[in-house]
């Protein structure tokens, strides 16, 4: 051997030496830290916890259930909710072989070889989180899920985890690995209230799981890792690349063969959800929308919309969706009792404004689903709780759950500008009788009848919808001005394309929710105070404690003069402007009318001091409609409602603003500009507007949207 290969051989076993010296001081150190720090005895309670929990436990341990229950504003049950186990609980003999392999293949590779724990696992899991500063890899084994969704919490502790790792093994010691996986494919979570793999077979196939071909086993596989990410309702794309990367596994794993791959990738997959199993009807999906909410703030999650950084939005939306689904499964199996606002009369009468009204409409997509759609959203404006919340038309359709209320995003045209332009200027030392000039703009939009009416007051320009007047004063306001009062209502879809002129007028990224617009418009009604709208009131847990109170906290938004003036002015909207005839007879109201470009989207958002209700109508793949405005399908939709909703209240008008002085009147009528000070006569102690930002200079991309005039 020559001299230079021994001298590397020894500088080899040096290095090695060290390295070996290294992890020995840190490995006493660390068994000094543990016993002289206290954590040995507190490891060790963990252990005996661990034990004495596994040692009590039996078969039906993995099959118990707790149900929760809906109740309505009067007290009758809305709904239940319940996973089910019991009846759909399936051996590991009845269980497809194919469901087994799936779920190995996906989820812990290693589950037949090791005994609870894969630390080769736990230290990638670690090691991924010294490099990235936050847990990017798991590390959790079949049995430790187990061990965690039977036994344990979700919260993120060392103390968990160590307990966990206990659980597991303790599981591994008493059952066999058959039992562990028929145990946990029996109780994990498939989403949508679905618990265990007969469950989701029968949720989203209305086939037991025996009767599933290789590509739906696989699709239901790939749902448990994140429901909320790879829900087959709502991200159905996510779960199918999900779905093509378990059948991968299985082909590298030698479980399938290349023609059974092939297949099964190829397979398209169609949901067939029963009615009876769905549970999804709107006012259900809603209700539980807003339950898993009161949930996620009751554990501290605090609930934002800004973000400064792509970085900062995704690592909110991470956060948001592991603890979405930690709650939502909770509020399957945890015994709630979950009071909420919603008066079933209302829903069925706004129900059936939007079926009688939409009901000449037949045509239906490939999925038998109407095309043409709408949604709505009635408030309470005493306490702003939902009342009644309209996700589409009813259709005798089994398991089609999309809510557009709250989950669909569309243009609003029109409608918007009391939001972001009128209601801030009222503010801005502008009042409804303020003279504005409505001609053209050069590079900016034109009316929809081709008119200009040149000296004009802004009631004027609000009642006839002018596009030139809203752009003018949107232009003066600014986008980030205009804009922020819509963020500071939770509006969830601003995106920094937003901020240009083209917004004044409802030229939207991705658009607003008919439950967004109900509540801007709750809030103009409320001089000015914005309440997050919601219809849970309170939940109980089992034995009757309050575990969450809503207890609406308002936020001011606007200035109450400001507020009262858009109200004011809105009036007029339907006695005088493009609502007119949408009136409610003797009962005052105000509103506003909205309508995109080529007649893609009707809206109408109105109120009386009873109650402020939405309307949607449009195509869910956007087209032209014939003959939809705002004062049309969406207005009729909302006069049939609210004139239902109204009978046998007292007539109620709204409250009157303060008017400005003569001589600052006279001012502005002759031209001398606006005054610095704010015309209105308010009161000294009226509180700043949350909306209110400094002036900027913005940039905007200025085109028309609006194609109401």
């Amino acid at each position: 051997m020559s001299k230079t290969k021994k001298k590397k051989k020894h500088r080899l076993f040096w290095h090695f030496f060290r390295i070996q010296l290294v992890l020995l001081v840190l490995v006493l150190t660390a068994a000094a830290y543990y016993f002289y720090g206290g954590y040995g005895k507190q490891v060790e309670e963990l252990k005996q916890e661990a034990v004495r929990l596994v040692r009590q436990s039996d078969v039906d341990t993995f099959k118990a259930n707790q149900t929760s229950i809906v109740y309505a504003s009067d007290g009758s049950v809305i709904s239940t909710l319940k996973g089910e186990k019991d009846s759909y609980y399936v051996s590991i003999e009845e269980m497809p072989v194919d469901a087994v392999t799936a779920i190995v293949s996906i989820e812990d590779k290693k589950f037949f070889r090791h005994h609870g724990i894969d630390y080769r696992a736990l230290l990638r899991a670690v090691k991924a989180m010294v490099q990235n500063g936050e847990v990017k890899q798991g590390g959790s084994t079949i049995t430790m899920q187990l061990a965690r969704n039977i036994f344990l919490s979700q919260e993120k502790t060392w103390q968990r985890k160590v307990e966990e790792m206990y659980i597991a093994t303790e599981l591994e010691n008493k059952y066999s690995k058959d039992q562990i996986l028929e145990f946990y494919l029996n109780n994990i979570y498939f989403g949508n209230g679905y618990y265990g793999i007969q469950s989701a077979a029968r949720g989203y196939f209305d086939r037991d799981v025996e009767s599933l071909s290789l590509s739906q086993i696989a699709f239901l596989c790939a749902i448990p890792n994140n429901p909320t990410l790879y829900d087959p309702v709502t991200n159905k794309d996510n779960t199918v690349s999900r779905r093509d990367r378990i059948l991968k596994n299985m082909l590298d794993d030698g479980k399938i063969s290349q023609m059974d791959y092939a297949q099964a990738v190829a397979e398209q997959i169609i949901l067939n959800r029963p009615q009876a199993l769905a549970k999804n009807d709107y006012v259900e999906t809603y209700t539980y929308y807003c339950a898993t909410r009161a949930l996620m703030e009751q554990q501290g999650f605090v609930f934002h919309e800004d973000f400064k950084t792509d970085e900062e939005q995704q690592a909110y939306e991470d956060t948001y969706n592991a603890l979405y689904s930690e709650c939502q499964k909770k509020l399957y199996t945890g015994g709630y009792r979950i009071y909420t606002s919603i008066d079933l009369s209302l829903q069925d009468e706004l129900q059936q404004s939007v079926n009688d009204t939409l009901s000449g409409y037949t045509g239906v997509n490939d999925e038998g689903v109407y095309e043409l759609q709408a949604s709505a959203v009635c408030i309470d404006n005493d306490n702003g709780y939902v009342r009644a919340v309209v996700g589409g038309r009813s259709q005798e359709f089994p398991g089609y759950t999309l809510n557009r209320a709250y989950q669909s995003f569309r243009q609003p045209g029109s409608a918007i500008k009391p939001l972001t332009v009128y209601t801030p200027s009222f503010e801005q030392n502008y009042t409804p009788d303020t003279i504005v000039v409505d001609e053209p703009i050069e590079d900016g939009p034109r009316n929809a009848n081709g008119t200009y009416l040149g000296e004009i007051t802004v009631r004027t320009a609000v009642e006839k919808s002018v596009n030139t007047i809203a752009w003018k004063l949107y232009d003066q306001l600014t986008p980030d001005k205009g804009l922020s009062y819509l963020k500071a209502m939770n509006f969830s879809r601003i995106s920094p394309s937003d901020y240009r002129l083209a917004t004044a007028l409802g030229g939207f990224t991705n658009g607003v929710s008919a439950l967004e617009m109900a509540s801007g418009f709750a809030t103009i009604e409320n001089d000015g105070y914005y309440r997050t709208p919601t219809c849970i009131v309170k939940i109980e847990d089992g034995n009757g404690t309050v575990l969450y109170n809503s207890g609406q906290n308002p936020v001011l938004i606007y200035k109450k003069n400001a507020a009262r003036m858009m109200t004011d002015v809105l009036k007029g909207v339907i006695t005088n402007g493009t609502g007119k005839g949408l009136d409610l007879g003797d009962m005052p109201c105000a509103g506003k009318t909205g309508t995109t470009n080529d007649q893609k989207d009707g809206w109408f958002v109105g109120y009386t001091r009873y109650y402020t209700t939405s309307v949607w109508v449009g195509y869910d793949m956007p087209k032209k409609l014939q003959g939809l405005m705002g004062n049309t399908y969406p207005g009729k939709i909302w006069q049939s409602f609210m004139s239902k909703a109204h009978e046998g209240l007292e007539p109620l008008e709204f409250l009157p603003y303060a008017r400005i002085s003569d001589d600052l009147l006279q001012q502005q009528e002759s031209g001398s500009g606006q005054p610095e000070d704010n015309p209105a006569e308010e009161t000294p102690e009226e509180e700043t507007p949350v909306g209110e930002i400094p002036d900027e200079e913005t940039s905007v991309e200025e085109t028309s949207v609006d194609a109401e005039n």
